[in-house]
């Protein structure tokens, strides 16, 4: 199931810090993955992890599911690159992430909605808060959209690096509330999304969390 190419997302379990690491897959001898040198993804600095150090991996596998596993750093070896060398306990331990586990930010991201088969107008909004699996979206009470139509949702994710992504996501309406300033709240199941989305918005959401973090606030 993993894959060699493939993006883990690397936490210390027994830290005070709440920091997380990127790296990628090089190369598999059985049970031992050898990964290129993590980076903080806060610091974008190289990350020296001691042997020993206890992990949790993270990953998205090619059907968008996200799963996670206990690790262990083994060591370094270098071989064309740099690179280091952690456990991983074999697809029978491996414990998948279900869609309410994502973490859910509470922030406005610019989305332009688009109903798939033109049952009401396109509407230009902005999110109330985004997950990897689906967001909730501002709109009018006087939308017409209901829950279980299809829309093409285009999304801009600002990262703090200054970078700006933009997804077309296949979404589905799951339910409309409707508040007492004249607006409603569209939550959205994202549908067919790929490994490489759904880990931009997972990279975004850990972003955007970091992020309040620093400034003091309680997500």
């Amino acid at each position: 199931m993993l894959k060699i190419g493939e993006a883990l997302i690397l936490e210390i379990k027994y830290s005070e810090k709440s920091e997380k690491y990127k790296c990628k897959l090089v190369e598999r001898e059985g049970n031992n993955l050898y990964i290129d040198y993590p980076i903080n993804q806060e610091t974008k600095k190289t990350a020296f992890l001691l042997d020993g150090t206890q992990l949790r991996a993270t990953f998205v596998a090619a059907d968008g599911s996200v799963y996670f596993f206990e690790s262990e750093v083994l060591g370094r070896v270098k071989l064309k690159i740099p690179m280091m060398i952690i456990s991983y306990p074999g697809n029978e331990h491996l414990m998948k992430v279900q869609r309410r586990q994502f973490v859910r930010i509470e922030t406005s991201v610019d989305v332009a909605v688009h109903p798939v088969r033109d049952e009401c107008a396109p509407f230009v909004s902005v999110t109330d808060d985004i997950s990897a699996g689906g967001a909730a979206i501002i709109a009018d009470k006087s939308c017409s959209l209901k829950a279980n139509m299809q829309l093409h949702t285009y999304f801009v994710l600002p990262m703090q690096n200054g970078e700006s992504h933009y997804l077309k996501l296949r979404s589905k309406v799951i339910r409309i509330s409707e508040r007492s300033n004249g607006k409603s709240i569209i939550s959205v199941q994202f549908m067919e999304i790929s490994p490489q989305d759904r880990q931009l918005l997972l990279r975004f959401c850990f972003d955007r969390q970091l992020a309040m973090k620093k400034k003091g606030l309680e997500i």
